[in-house]
């Protein structure tokens, strides 16, 4: 099956952004895609435990359920290292399907190709 990659440079601040590319993102990896999310800028944050919660609107998912449904269905969550480390985040609270990887590791994930969004 194909691969999906969304990218999202939003964090918390715009949660009806946050809340689209997590619902692009589950719908991709529970229809059995395999699924990455590359984090920056600010959305690096939602990779972190306890940061990724709220509700962007009414009759929106909440932002932690999205993030657990991921979780589940195997989406990866690739965190820009130098958007992490300029906010000084500590690594030892990423959540347990994110790590750590650039541009380079996004191209290496993405191989021959992929369904890329960008939000």
């Amino acid at each position: 099956m194909s691969r999906a990659a969304i990218s999202l440079t939003t964090g918390l601040e715009d949660s009806e952004k946050v809340t689209v590319a997590l619902l692009v993102a589950v719908g991709a990896a529970e229809a059995g895609r395999e699924t990455l999310m590359f984090l920056t800028k600010e959305a690096v944050r939602l990779a972190t435990e306890g940061f990724a919660i709220g509700v962007a609107c009414e009759g929106c998912p909440s932002i932690q359920d999205l993030m657990q449904r991921l979780r589940t269905a195997g989406g990866v969550l690739l965190v820009c290292p130098v958007c992490f480390n300029s906010k000084r985040l500590d690594e030892a609270t990423l959540v347990s399907n994110a790590r750590l990887g650039g541009t380079v590791q996004l191209w290496e994930w993405i191989g021959d190709g992929a369904t890329t969004f960008s939000y």
